[in-house]
């Protein structure tokens, strides 16, 4: 499972040692697990001896062969070939929290938009050339994930809908595996994937809260941090457009997020917004469709909805990053 939406990489300061209080006092280190995965890379940071490795590498694979639309033979792959098979619970959480965002934001997130982008070229497959308004109305007939349902096992949609859960499966990656550290009794840990985050406890090897950052948008490829701040038994999504943009004739930057409404890649001053949720796979599909929705709109939806905290990195009339904090983002 490739990345359509880039994610901002958010940087994590975890501590090998604690200075012990007295000389006879051992350091303590954290088991740190690292790798790829669904195109990018993982890191799980937890206050246990154990190796779990292996176990991750399946729990991967799983969702990997659930919800993979870069897998020819995944379940989604054959959903969108028309093939009528059963999905499993992975498949069913993810589709129904889907459902659950969609109504939520009017259709700003919508998983169905997926056959765009891949004629946008922003996606694994199905780029069309000399793409016209013509084509895209075309294509736009089958998006709407109220055309799809699910009945048991079963996924039924149009024909030409095309499902990709981009936007939301790697959130939905991080739960799975702090769910399972839980399951083993891990009370303490960082999952990464990617740069979307879920922290639970604290880093006990520094025996402070989990300390996480957020990049500048910086177009030429440098890094630097924006913003740091903790995050405690909460997860952290973040989607930027500053590395995957198209530009036209006339130098305008389009997002590689495709507007679900006009069929059309973003044309924004939003640069970045991150979502702090209760677990990563809600944050993951805010951060989304926020970016789609433009600041305004994030402002009045954010006033009903208390329980998400967002940061947004935008440039003004400038050129110039400016921030803004929203329902007390970073604030402990």
């Amino acid at each position: 499972m490739n990345i359509l939406k880039l994610v901002l990489c958010c940087f994590v300061i975890c501590a090998c040692k604690q200075a012990p209080s007295n000389s006879t006092e051992q350091s303590f280190k954290n088991t740190q697990l690292e790798g790829s995965v669904f195109g990018t890379f993982y890191q799980v940071t937890y206050d246990t001896d154990a190796n779990y490795e292996v176990q991750l590498d399946s729990l991967f694979a799983v969702i990997n062969t659930s919800m993979s639309t870069y897998i020819d033979n995944s379940d989604i792959s054959k959903l969108n070939r028309n093939e009528l098979i059963d999905v499993d619970n992975h498949f069913k959480t993810v589709f129904s929290n889907s459902e659950a965002i969609y109504k939520a934001t009017n259709g700003a997130f919508d998983p169905t938009i997926g056959a765009v982008v891949n004629a946008w070229d922003f996606g694994p497959e199905g780029k069309i050339m000399d793409l016209d308004s013509l084509k895209i109305n075309t294509l736009m007939q089958s998006v709407g994930l109220d055309k799809v349902s699910l009945k048991g096992n079963k996924i039924i949609k149009p024909e030409g809908t095309f499902i990709d859960f981009n936007a939301i499966a790697k959130g939905y990656g991080v739960d799975v595996v702090g769910e399972f550290l839980e399951s083993r009794n891990v009370k303490n840990y960082l999952v990464n994937i990617g740069g979307e985050l879920r922290a639970r406890g604290l880093n006990k090897a520094s025996g402070k809260i989990w300390t996480v950052g957020v990049e500048n948008p910086n177009f030429n490829g440098t890094q630097s941090i924006n913003k740091v701040l903790s995050l405690k038994d909460k997860a952290m999504a973040t989607s930027g457009t500053y590395r995957k943009f198209k530009i036209d004739a006339d130098g305008n930057r389009y997002a590689h997020i495709i507007d679900t409404k006009t069929g059309y890649p973003s044309k924004t001053n939003l640069l970045s917004i991150s979502v702090i949720a209760d677990n990563c796979m809600t944050a993951d599909a805010y951060a989304t469709a926020f970016k789609a929705m433009g600041i305004e709109r994030v402002k009045t939806f954010l006033e009903s909805h208390p329980e998400l905290k967002v940061f947004l990195i935008f440039e003004n009339d400038r050129k110039e990053f400016e921030t803004l904090s929203l329902n007390g983002f970073g604030e402990n």
